[in-house]
C-alpha cells in the first residue's frame, strides 16, 4: 500500500465514524426535538447506511465485514432507540432499509472495483 493509499484510508475511516456518529445522533434524538418534515424514513434509512458501509469499504475494510458491520451498527441503534422518547425503535422494516442501502454499497464498490481492475488490465 502506498502511503497516498493509507492517507485516503484514514480520511475514510475518518468519515465513516463521523456518519456512524449522525446516524445515531439522529437517531437517538427524541421524536419532539426533529423536525416535523423529514424525507420518507425508509429512503432516509437506506441512503444512511449505504454511505456508512461506503465509507467503511473505502476505508480498506473488506466488503463483506464492511456489510456485516454496518448491519449490525444499524440492529444496534434500533435496539438503543427502544426507550428513546417519541421514537419507535425495534422497528424490522427498518433494520431491513439499513441492511439493503448496506448491501447496495457493497455491490456497487464490488461494480467499481471490478471496472477499475478491469481498466488497469487494458492498460
Amino acid at each position: 500500500m502506498t502511503k497516498g493509499t493509507a492517507t485516503w484510508r484514514r480520511l475514510w475511516a475518518v468519515l465513516a465514524v463521523l456518519a456512524a456518529l449522525v446516524i445515531a445522533w439522529g437517531s437517538l434524538t427524541p421524536g419532539s426535538e426533529l423536525p416535523g418534515s423529514l424525507p420518507w424514513d425508509k429512503a432516509s434509512h437506506f441512503i444512511g447506511y449505504a454511505g456508512l458501509t461506503g465509507l467503511i469499504g473505502l476505508a480498506g475494510v473488506r466488503l463483506p465485514w464492511a456489510l456485516l458491520i454496518s448491519v449490525l451498527y444499524g440492529a444496534a441503534i434500533e435496539v438503543a432507540q427502544i426507550p428513546v422518547p417519541g421514537r419507535l425503535g425495534g422497528d424490522l422494516q427498518d433494520i431491513l432499509a439499513n441492511a439493503l442501502g448496506a448491501a447496495c454499497a457493497v455491490a456497487g464498490l464490488k461494480a467499481l472495483r471490478h471496472l477499475r481492475g478491469y481498466r488497469a488490465a487494458e492498460g
